[in-house]
């Protein structure tokens, strides 16, 4: 295949994991990035000057970027002063670019053109979005962040509104790809907030694309407590459909034992093999070392460039 369009799906830290490898073998790479953060620099912007929140479109502008000076400047965080500590100038140049531009996504096509980035990076939506949860005993928490601090395990999430319009161009991305990839990424805070857009969730299932879901190394205190890799499954196709995935891919290589204590100390454990549970699903699964030897939470970037290559 001379010309492979490869999109991925996701927020937080995991989304720039997957396009680092998209890079590799992709001709046209873009990322879908969901819009429902509220913490953090990016929250306060949201509350201060009612921009959507561009700290996880930032950091996959950064993933896609060829300019790495630039780059540099777009993750630097000030550490310090009256207002400012704890903002991201990368978020601060987005926030200023859509002003000066008169729209978000004028913004974020100004900041790839800085950036050189090779690649598109879209939001899912770009209305004002809520990400809204309910945890087993039935306890309602309402927006991102506190979602993802919550201590008690977690039913199911739902967007406020839930009509909420996707962004044309995402949707023409998904409908056009030959290969998705959803994840890695908080299942519940990071992936979810993306697919339940109704039209981007409708177009994932119609995609003939081969859908991958690069499932998570660790658990997530909350969030994904005690998760098997099926579980990570079912939570996403059970807040839409079974067509949203055809792939899974699990890691195989064991954690360092120095690690292993530091991990559960935080409450985050390796997620077990759960291979026939998802083949149960009508899904497939791949099993594969693709662990980061220099960071085992996460996921090295060449051994599952590797594998999704070979997906395509």
């Amino acid at each position: 295949m001379s010309d492979i369009k490869v999109v991925a799906i996701g927020g937080g830290t995991g989304l720039p994991v997957a396009l680092r490898c998209l890079k590799q073998y992709a001709n046209k790479v873009t990322a879908i990035v969901s819009v429902a953060d509220d913490g953090g620099s990016s929250g306060r912007l949201r509350k201060d000057i009612g921009i959507l929140p561009p700290g996880d479109i930032r950091n996959c502008l950064v993933a896609l970027a060829e300019n790495e000076d630039m780059s540099r400047l777009f993750k630097y965080r000030f550490a310090q002063g009256n207002g400012i500590a704890g903002h991201n100038l990368g978020n601060l140049i987005i926030a200023a670019l859509t002003d000066l531009y008169g729209s978000f996504e004028d913004g974020i096509n100004a900041a790839s053109e800085i950036l050189s980035v090779q690649g598109q990076v879209l939001p899912s939506t770009i209305g004002n979005v809520t990400l809204r949860a309910a945890t087993y005993d039935g306890e309602p928490i309402s927006g991102q962040a506190k979602i993802a601090q919550t201590a008690k395990p977690l039913k199911a999430v739902y967007l406020d509104p839930s009509d909420i319009e996707a962004y044309p161009a995402a949707v023409e991305a998904i409908l056009e790809a030959d290969q998705i990839i959803i994840g890695p990424g908080s299942v519940f805070t990071s992936i979810l907030p993306n697919l339940m857009v109704p039209e981007i969730g409708n177009a994932l299932a119609k995609s003939k694309a081969i859908k991958i879901y690069v499932c998570n190394v660790l658990t997530q205190p909350g969030e994904t407590d005690l998760f098997t890799a099926c579980d990570h499954v079912a939570a996403i196709i059970d807040h839409g459909s079974a067509d949203w995935i055809d792939v899974a891919i699990v890691n195989t290589q064991p954690l360092p034992d120095e690690k292993l204590t530091s991990y559960a100390e935080a409450r985050r454990y390796p997620v077990s093999i759960t291979t026939e549970s998802i083949q149960a699903l009508g899904i497939n699964i791949v099993l594969a070392d693709v662990l980061d030897d220099s960071n085992p939470s996460c996921h090295d970037s060449d051994k599952l460039a590797k594998i999704l290559k070979e997906l395509v």
